[in-house]
């Protein structure tokens, strides 16, 4: 088991990516701390987990102290933290002409901010343990697309926060931090959102290779998957890096001979 023993904080678990990292997690011999604000699917998982293996927070990542309620969680039931994910994020369409300012400044609170919070209220436990953190963002944070205006400028911060607290933290506390930028992802919120676009039931079924060369988008269990092994002590002193979990270059694609394009409400990535 690659995680035997630890104990690990994630973000925004009871659904999608969070689930599937926070299950892979436990498979692999940790214990987690599952966070969301819908009861009912929190409650759920944790049932499925076990209730020696997982505990369960539900509120806003945003409301004051409840980062660290989050750690006192983790200390009081398990009597550690070795690793916090911060995947907890708001997925939401705006432009140049939609984006308020109280709006940009939700998603923020919510995407770069309360990660931020999480990673000092976890810190003195994180630097006894010599644990780690990743950070769950979006190769969105290179640019974007026009629609994921604040989302993607969220993103890109939250890729600067992980370089530079990846230096900093590691050099003086031990403590490694890396982030992992998604792809286009299937999970529940995404299908929900393609549905309230008009998109047919089984739209991921019918995606050009433009957007997906390998025929489908990727599975919450695939970063799940690559989640494990930078929660791992086997990814050693690796500290700092920002990877792309996606399916084609980001920089240098070629485009589509048949001119092949998605309906631009089909275009959002996770």
């Amino acid at each position: 088991m690659r995680l035997k023993d630890k104990v690990i904080i994630i973000t925004g678990s009871c659904t999608g990516i969070g689930k599937a990292i926070a299950t892979r997690c436990v498979a692999e011999g940790a214990r987690v701390v599952i966070h969301g604000r819908d009861v009912a699917r929190g409650e759920a998982i944790v049932k499925e987990l076990g209730e020696d293996k997982s505990a369960l927070h539900i509120e806003d990542i945003t409301i004051e102290g409840a980062p660290q309620r989050l750690v006192d969680i983790a200390i009081k039931k398990f009597g550690r933290l070795d690793a916090v994910v911060n995947n907890a994020a708001m997925i939401v369409s705006s432009d140049v002409h939609t984006t308020t300012l109280p709006f940009f400044r939700n998603v923020l609170e919510v995407n770069l901010l309360a990660a931020f919070a999480l990673i000092q209220a976890a810190l003195p436990h994180l630097s006894s343990t010599h644990g780690n953190v990743l950070n769950i963002g979006s190769v969105n944070a290179w640019s974007g697309e026009p629609n994921l205006l604040a989302y993607s400028v969220s993103k890109g911060a939250l890729m600067t926060l992980s370089r530079n607290l990846g230096d900093t933290l590691h050099r003086e506390m031990g403590v490694r931090v890396n982030q992992i930028n998604v792809g286009w992802v299937l999970t529940e919120k995404e299908v929900d959102i393609k549905r309230g676009q008009g998109l047919a039931d089984d739209w991921y079924k019918q995606i050009p290779a433009v957007y997906a060369p390998a025929g489908r988008i990727l599975r919450p269990e695939e970063v799940a998957a690559a989640a494990i092994y930078w929660l791992a002590d086997e990814s050693g002193p690796i500290s700092g890096q920002v990877v792309e979990l996606e399916q084609h270059p980001l920089i240098g694609r070629n485009p589509p001979k048949d001119g092949t394009t998605l309906p631009a409400s089909a275009q959002k990535k996770s």
